[in-house]
Order: C-alpha cells, then sequence, then structure tokens
C-alpha cells in the first residue's frame, strides 16, 4: 500500500470514528438501506443460522467489499449477543470495480446481501427469545465525496423446530449463489520483476469470462494497474503490476469468473512458469482455421447440405456462361454462409463469456428450435419430391445474388445439426482461444461449406463439366428429397428427446398440418387455381406457432459417470436402509482437483471391478451451478466446497471422510476392510 493510500485510509477511518459519536447523538439520512434478515426466526437449539444484512445503496452511491482497494474502509461490526450465542465471520458477494481519480475502488452499485452465522447454545428450552443486535459502521460514496455511516440493526429469534420457509429457503439460497466458491485447488503466485503473476487451477473447458483477481489483502498486486488474464491450459494466469510493499507469504482473494460468479484462492509463495506466448496461440489457431476448413467441406456431403448445395449447383450451370454474374452468386452464396457461421459462433462466445456452458449447435438444444428446423427441412424435402412448387425452391433456383445469399444462409443455418471429421477439436480449439482467434475458426467453418460452390463460379471448366440441362434433372431433384426426409426424421427423433413424447407428437402434428397445406398448395397449382397458396400460409403459421410453443420435458438429473447416480439425501437414505456401502462424491466442472480425481481414480478398471464385486452404490453430486441444497450438505461435513469424497459402509453411523486427492488404491482398500 503507498502512503498515500495509507493516509487516506487512516483518514477515513478517523472520520468514521467520529462519525459513529454523532450518529449517536441525532439520526442522519441513510445512502445505503440495510435490513437485518434471519432465515428462519425460530432456530433449533444447538443449530446455526444465518442472518443477511440485505443492502440497497442509494443511486449513485456505493458501498465497499472487504478489502475497499484504493480508497474507502471494511465493514465493522459490534454484536450485542445473548450468552452463549456467537456470531461467525461477515461474508461478502463478489464486488465489482470503480476507477475513480486514478483509485481503485472494490464495490457494491446495486443491491448486494451479506451473511453471517449465528451459532445457537445447545440445551435451550423451546421458546427462550434470542434478542440480537448489531451496530455497524460503514463508509458509503459517490465518485464525489464520501459518508461514513453508522446503523444499529435488530431483530429477534425464538427457540423452535428449526423450520425454515420456503421462500425464505429461496431468497437465502440465491444470496448463497452470490457468495465466492472455494476453489478446491491450491494457486501459485510469484513477483518478479515488480510483476505480480498468479497462476490458479482451472478446467480448460470451464467457463470464464471478464477474469479479474481482487486480493484480501494489500502485499499483492497494484490495485489500481491493469491486469491481463490468460486461459493456458488447465490454468489461469493473471499478470499486472506487483504491490509496492509486497507479501511475503500466503496471497488470498477471489477470483471473478464473469457473470457474478467468483471462487475464493489462496496462494502459496512459488514459481509460476511462462503462458502459452500470443503466436503459439495464433499457431493454434491457425491450425484450427485449417481444420474447420476441411470439416466444413466435408459437410457438403452430409445429407443436410448435399440437396441445397446440388440444386444450387446445377441452376449456376443451368443460367449460361456469364462468368461475371456466376462469380457473383458464388461469392454471395458464400457471404451468406460465411456471416451465419460468424454469427452463431459470435453468440455462442457471447453466451460462454456470460457463464452459460454450451457448445456447438448450442440453439439445438432448444426444442422451439429444433422444431422449426423440422418444419423447414420437412418443407424442403417436400417441394425436392414435387409435391409443391416454390418454384425449386424460389431461393435456390432463382439467379442473382440476393437468392445466392439466401442459400448461402440457409445451408450454413441447416447445417447445424449435422457434423463431420475435423469439426469437434477445430471448435473446440476455438472456445479457449482469444475471441477475435475464435471467430477466425468460425469464419473458416463457413469458408468449407462454400467452398465448393466458390469453385464452380470461378472455374469455368468446372461449369462445362457439368451435366446438360435436361428431364434428368427433375428425377435428381426427387432423388434430393431422401436425404432432406431422413433429416427430418433424425430432427423429430431429437425432439422427442429433448421435448418428451407430447413435444414430439405435437411436433409432428404441426408438420402433417403444414404438409397438408402445402399439398393442397400444389394441387391447386396444378389446376392453375388463382391465389394458389391460401391453403398453405394459414395451415403453416399454425404450425410455426405450434412448435414456438414447445417446451422441454422437465429435466431429469444424470449421472456423469457410468455406474452412477445423482446425489439426494433421500436416495443416499434409501441405499443405506438397504444395508449397500455407498460411495458419494461431489464434483464441479471448474475443479480441476475434482476431474484428476475422476480421471486417475473413480473411472478406472480396478475402482469399477472392485465397486461392482462389492455392490457399492455410487452417488454424485454436481456443484458445477452451485446447487445451494448440495452446498448445505457439503457445509455439514466441514468443508467449504468440492471435493467431497464420503464412504458409507453397512451399518455405520456416520460416513468416512476420504482424502482430497484419491488413488485407485484408497478406493479399492474400501470394499476389502
Amino acid at each position: 500500500m503507498s502512503h498515500r493510500q495509507a493516509a487516506l485510509r487512516a483518514f477515513l477511518f478517523t472520520l468514521m470514528t467520529l462519525w459513529a459519536g454523532l450518529a449517536a447523538a441525532q439520526p442522519a439520512a441513510r445512502h445505503v438501506a440495510i435490513e437485518l434478515a434471519p432465515e428462519t426466526a425460530r432456530p433449533a437449539a444447538g443449530s446455526t443460522v444465518t442472518l443477511a444484512f440485505k443492502s440497497t445503496p442509494e443511486k449513485g452511491w456505493h458501498a465497499y467489499w472487504k478489502n475497499p482497494g484504493d480508497a474507502g474502509v471494511e465493514t465493522r461490526l459490534a454484536w450485542t449477543l445473548p450468552a452463549g450465542v456467537s456470531a461467525g465471520e461477515l461474508r461478502y458477494p463478489v464486488p465489482g470495480r470503480l476507477l475513480v481519480a486514478g483509485l481503485m475502488n472494490y464495490v457494491y452499485e446495486g443491491p448486494f446481501a451479506q451473511l453471517v452465522d449465528l451459532k445457537i447454545p445447545a440445551g435451550l428450552a423451546v421458546g427462550t427469545r434470542l434478542p440480537v443486535s448489531v451496530k455497524a459502521d460503514y463508509l458509503v460514496c459517490t465518485e464525489e465525496i464520501c459518508v461514513p455511516e453508522t446503523q444499529t440493526l435488530s431483530t429477534e429469534l425464538t427457540v423452535g423446530d428449526g423450520a425454515i420457509d420456503p421462500g425464505a429457503r429461496t431468497t437465502f439460497d440465491g444470496w448463497r449463489q452470490a457468495l465466492p466458491k472455494p476453489l478446491g485447488s491450491v494457486a501459485t503466485w510469484q513477483i518478479e520483476g515488480g510483476r505480480f503473476r498468479l497462476s490458479v487451477p482451472y478446467p480448460a473447458d470451464a467457463s470464464a469470462s471478464d477474469l479479474y483477481f481482487y486480493p484480501l489483502a494489500a502485499g499483492a498486486a497494484d490495485y489500481a494497474a491493469p491486469q491481463s488474464a490468460t486461459r493456458d491450459g488447465d490454468r489461469i494466469v493473471i499478470d499486472t503490476v506487483a504491490a509496492k510493499t509486497p507479501a511475503s507469504g500466503k496471497v488470498e482473494g477471489v477470483l471473478s469468473t464473469g457473470g457474478g460468479r467468483g471462487f475464493l484462492v489462496s496462494a502459496q509463495r512459488g514459481a509460476v512458469a511462462a503462458t502459452q506466448p500470443a503466436g503459439s496461440q495464433w499457431a493454434l489457431a491457425l491450425t484450427a482455421f485449417a481444420g474447420a476448413v476441411l470439416g466444413g467441406l466435408l459437410l457438403n456431403i452430409m445429407p443436410c447440405v448435399f440437396p441445397i448445395l446440388s440444386l444450387k449447383a446445377l441452376s449456376l450451370a443451368k443460367s449460361g456462361g456469364d462468368e461475371r454474374a456466376a462469380r457473383g452468386e458464388a461469392l454471395a452464396y458464400s457471404a451468406g454462409v460465411i456471416l451465419v457461421c460468424l454469427a452463431l459462433g459470435g453468440l455462442l462466445l457471447a453466451l460462454r463469456a456470460s457463464g452459460s456452458t454450451v457448445g456447438w449447435a448450442f440453439q439445438l438444444q432448444d426444442p422451439r428450435v429444433i422444431g422449426v428446423l423440422l418444419l423447414l427441412v420437412t418443407g424442403i424435402a417436400l417441394n425436392l419430391a414435387g409435391l409443391f412448387e416454390l418454384p425449386t425452391p424460389a431461393f435456390a433456383g432463382r439467379s442473382g445474388n440476393g437468392g445466392a445469399f439466401v442459400t448461402g444462409a440457409l445451408a450454413a443455418f441447416v447445417a447445424t445439426p449435422c457434423t463431420g471429421p475435423f469439426m469437434g477439436a477445430a471448435l473446440g480449439a476455438a472456445l479457449v482461444l482469444p475471441p477475435a482467434a475464435a471467430l477466425t475458426v468460425f469464419a473458416g467453418l463457413g469458408l468449407g461449406i462454400a467452398l465448393p460452390f466458390l469453385a464452380i463460379g470461378f472455374i469455368p471448366a468446372l461449369r462445362r463439366r457439368m451435366p446438360k440441362p435436361g428431364a434428368w434433372m427433375e428425377r435428381f431433384r426427387n432423388i434430393l428429397s431422401v436425404p432432406m426426409f431422413l433429416t427430418a426424421l433424425a430432427l423429430a427423433w431429437v425432439l422427442g428427446r429433448q421435448a418428451g413424447v407430447d413435444g414430439m407428437t405435437i411436433g409432428l402434428a404441426a408438420v402433417l398440418l403444414a404438409a397438408f397445406g402445402l399439398w393442397w398448395t400444389g394441387r391447386r397449382q396444378a389446376g392453375g387455381s388463382d391465389r394458389q397458396w391460401w391453403p398453405a400460409i394459414p395451415l403453416v403459421a399454425v404450425a410455426l406457432v405450434a412448435v414456438v410453443l414447445l417446451k422441454p420435458e422437465a429435466a431429469v438429473a444424470r449421472a456423469t459417470v457410468a455406474g452412477t447416480e445423482p446425489f439426494s439425501e433421500t436416495r443416499l437414505a434409501a441405499l443405506r436402509a438397504e444395508g449397500r456401502p455407498v460411495f458419494a462424491y461431489f464434483t464441479a466442472d471448474w475443479c480441476l482437483t475434482c476431474k484428476v480425481n475422476e480421471k486417475a481414480a473413480i473411472e478406472t478398471a480396478a475402482v469399477a471391478d472392485a465397486f461392482g464385486k462389492g455392490k457399492v452404490a455410487m452417488l454424485v453430486g454436481d456443484w458445477t451451478d452451485g446447487d445451494p441444497a448440495l452446498g448445505r450438505f457439503i457445509e455439514r461435513h466441514n468443508r467449504a466446497g468440492v471435493p467431497l469424497y464420503l464412504w458409507y459402509a453397512p451399518g455405520s453411523a456416520t460416513p468416512q471422510i476420504l482424502p482430497q486427492i484419491l488413488t485407485p488404491a484408497t478406493l479399492t482398500d474400501l470394499t476389502t476392510s
């Protein structure tokens, strides 16, 4: 901490002390509204009850985190509690950043809640009243002025049965999810050449964005200095200017990973290996780009793309030898393909940056999108089969850059249900690359899809080698309907998986309704009737409304490892009542130690064989999203986070808590002891 920061902190502390005396003499306007709320007003004797300081800063004002940064003062609490009742540490949600006049502030500018656990002594009679009072001294500021404030808050608890109202449970669980979670792995920090570098274990495939390290105390980083964050394999490396008075021991803080999420980090001093240089990242990007181009090229032979490409190619060959027009259509088609791939890729990166764990074709996780695709693909298939005329279809058969652009966009969108060789590795690499490099990979996928049509448009010899137009084209067009019908069947199966039997029934009914309208239109076209499309328009509209209203089937918890069941306390109790041994483990996608243990021990053949012979039931609790129910269970076993491994031997009253680092022998020995 600099002399300027220390002097400012001392001045603010003195000001708060004086203000506290003045506040006792006269009331003052509050710029932060605070309510002290218990999770239950009737805690059981010998239990723990959580209190929340529910705070709402006035617009334009902000309150401070535990470490306020360059300016500000930590909140101070003075409790008045009944005999035997004790208060734990004040827990803060992940803060935000506010840079004012070169000073970095760690603040809350919107509503937030700090939590405290009160321990209720055992042996108290039901009905015992427990008045709780706390004096809170804190600092609240705008960007121009700071005002120390004091509030005395109180609530009254009564010893009871510990029941918690469902509404209060939901509210408090939401506040708990805003607290940073224990990471479960030890980080490493190093100061060299005036730079502070922090290496945090974090799985490469776990989502993270807007990475920032909030130190809990001075001595690590210069608060106001910019931080650079690098994803380097299974770790995150933070690099910034070191504090002028560096620390010498353990460094603690919160690593923010975007979306209000964060992790408690405890770092030991050590060597922090250099990260992969930017040049290497771009080399990876170029390799992924090449793989994406090749993967996109192979997509053209997939049943969802080949018919559209074939129709457009034959249309171009049929239109004649205008070189300029052919090249224009080829470029327009390519632009449509590449822009759709870039749009989908950009949306994918934005969703992952917001904390969603999604991958390529993420939109296909929504049954409504599947339903729309099902109607679209079925319509194309029926048109190719000759049931009705657009003609052929209008956007694909029509010459001109506009028709080519729309056809390219359609080909790229319809291609998303398909996948092919080289795509998985290329798009997987894109998700760990910087955004600009990742978008290059998605553009490569679009370029690969567009390459055949580009070649036909720019190489006259290819167009001359294509078959001459004739009656065979109509038969070929009918044949092309077969892969599109197969694609429609596959989409119907996916819809059934996502929306259940009822959802698939609605989807198929919508398809039949739209198909009837299109068939009716085809009949009117054959008879030369006026207003040929009026039967199809209302029926297709009703079909679209039906699929847009589809909803996912109620989620069913699924275990992540073969032979396991999702953890629940009800299932655990049932298995123990049967007298079966139970191995319960708690994991998260962002927990690197968990993933190593799963690959090196839990998922090995030796453990599977031993557990199978011993009829061991395996339960897995996935804490990736911070499930509050799992969090409470973990806390009851004196752990702040994952990993947690529990062994319930038949007949034992309590589980055996296993080490956080597992070996196959650790687990196989359980079945022989």
